[in-house]
């Protein structure tokens, strides 16, 4: 809901879509660094509470998270494949983004803010982390598991999936939702070709940690990175 509010707020103002800019890691308490480091880890535990129910709720059924493959049974095939995924899909994904942009769809995205403090990359990785294992036990595996136990067709759990995960990305414009809806579209039928989450876990950190610390140390410095 946040994001449609925020992707409202994007349309209704009087800057075009592509002079605004959407914010991924920012700030929580500007120049004191104890106290900001202190927020910083508190949202990334906090924004983990939900993968915590999500396993309860498996637990009240008989399951565990080894049910989607959240575990480390197969760990050097699932970073193998999460590797190849990532090198695909990011690279991929960042073309998409540069075309979004240029055609005026697409918010500029400013993955990090924070200031530079010794804590800026471990929590820019801590960020990315938590994004992946919250998105991929969530809405890739808890959610297309559980609809499967509905008896939905795989075509209708896939389209449910992917649009939600594009949903809650409209903050960063229509470019950001298209290139997330496709993306689950992706990540869904290799998920279920695979039978496991951690592939998905791997690929997310590492799309995301390879924008968080490349977009600090480039935006404004390289001329193809809109900023």
């Amino acid at each position: 809901m946040s994001a449609l509010i925020s992707f409202v707020g994007v349309l209704t103002s009087a800057k075009p879509i592509s002079g605004q800019t959407a914010v991924i890691v920012g700030s929580r308490a500007p120049g004191r660094p104890w106290l900001d480091l202190s927020w910083q880890i508190f949202a990334v535990v906090t924004a983990l509470v939900p993968v915590a129910l999500v396993a309860h709720l498996f637990a009240r059924g008989g399951e565990s998270l080894r049910a989607i493959g959240f575990d480390l049974r197969d760990r050097w095939r699932d970073l193998g494949r999460g590797t190849a995924v990532a090198a695909c899909i990011g690279g991929a994904g960042l073309l998409f983004y540069i075309a979004a942009h240029a055609s005026g769809v697409n918010l500029t995205v400013d993955p990090s803010q924070l200031p530079d403090y010794w804590w800026r990359i471990p929590i820019l990785v801590a960020v990315s982390a938590q994004n992946a294992i919250l998105e991929e036990v969530i809405v890739l595996g808890y959610l297309n598991h559980r609809l499967d136990q509905l008896g939905w067709s795989v075509r209708s759990a896939t389209a449910a999936s992917a649009l939600l995960r594009g949903s809650y990305h409209l903050y960063q414009g229509l470019g950001g939702f298209a290139g997330n809806v496709i993306m689950g579209v992706i990540f869904t039928y290799l998920y279920r070709r695979w039978g496991r989450i951690m592939p998905f876990v791997v690929a997310h950190t590492l799309m995301d940690t390879t924008a968080l610390i490349g977009a600090t140390y480039l935006l404004g410095k390289v001329s193809w990175l809109p900023s």
